[in-house]
């Protein structure tokens, strides 16, 4: 009931769906959620998850050069907040680089027993991809998050005309639905893989689509609205600490030393622009405050010699 309220109240406060919005909502979905998360399940199978969990600290610097494309963000480069940000953008390339060309020596931790060994004993002959893999897997990845962040920056724009911000979610969920549907038929013909069971794989689908699709995509967007969307992944180094932890853990995943140079590299860059983007804003409300108490000066001065 009280679902069903609070989607007839947003039904009741939406602006009207047109076509040409429709088509912007459709080529959004496509974008940032079936085409990035394709190619992110595609970039897993030659990587690892502790590796598109560090290349995803590029996300918000891939952010902030698109929204300066779309002339969202503004760069001042003869200033402290715009060096930084630059500075942040040049780690974040650096960060990407040394993932893709230095992998250096591997660590793994001394467990001999994983909470979950099937997964384990499959990954063991494939635990070190071979150079060629690794380079395509980070590439993809990194391609995944530019059609993400492509995502983010678009869709500040499409929320300026269509400020519902569910039925805007419900929407693009709908049609990636649709989206996936067909893609999965053009390129998945095996029927085994077609088939779900009570097992993790299941597990994965219902969290996929009630946390992440539901409940994360919704925040994002009140993000987007509330504070831009360069400061939607704030928190994405905290990704990479949680996903490393658990695939260790879990899986025994093995761990290069390049993988740890570049995502140090990747959150320094991600802070630098973030850090500039701070002192921006501090430097803006320091001089809006400056003018408007000049204003009020100059008010109680006029006040006063008519008086």
């Amino acid at each position: 009931m009280h679902w069903n309220f609070l989607f007839s109240g947003c039904r009741r406060t939406a602006p009207p769906l047109s076509f040409p919005i429709f088509i912007r909502i459709f080529l959004l979905s496509l974008c940032g959620i079936t085409t990035s998360l394709d190619i992110f399940g595609v970039a897993l199978t030659y990587t690892t998850a502790s590796l598109a969990a560090a290349t995803s600290n590029s996300l918000p610097v891939i952010t902030f050069f698109l929204a300066v494309l779309f002339r969202m963000e503004k760069v001042k480069l003869r200033t402290s907040p715009g060096i930084m940000k630059v500075s942040g953008v040049a780690l974040c390339l650096a960060g990407a680089a040394t993932i893709a060309l230095y992998r250096g020596p591997f660590f793994k931790l001394l467990l001999h027993h994983h909470l979950i060994k099937s997964h384990h004993q499959q990954l063991e002959g494939h635990a070190i991809p071979s150079t060629q893999t690794w380079i395509k897997g980070v590439l993809l990845m990194l391609l995944s998050n530019i059609t993400w962040a492509l995502w983010l920056v678009l869709q500040g724009r499409v929320l300026k005309s269509y400020p519902s911000k569910f039925l805007l979610i419900a929407l693009q969920c709908f049609l990636s639905t649709i989206q996936s549907f067909l893609v999965a038929v053009a390129f998945v013909r095996d029927p085994d893989d077609w088939k779900l069971g009570w097992d993790v794989k299941l597990l994965s689908i219902a969290y996929c689509g009630i946390v992440v699709s539901g409940i994360a995509f919704y925040l994002q967007s009140w993000v987007i609205e509330k504070k831009g969307p360069v400061y939607l992944a704030m928190t994405t180094p905290l990704i990479l600490i949680f996903t490393t932890a658990a695939s260790t853990l879990l899986f025994g995943e093995i761990i290069s030393l390049g993988s740890v140079v570049g995502a140090l590299l990747l959150v320094g860059g991600l802070y630098y622009v973030l850090w500039g983007k701070t002192k921006e804003e501090e430097r803006e409300k320091a001089i809006c405050a400056a003018i408007i108490d000049a204003e009020k000066a100059n008010g109680g001065s006029k006040e006063d010699t008519t008086t």
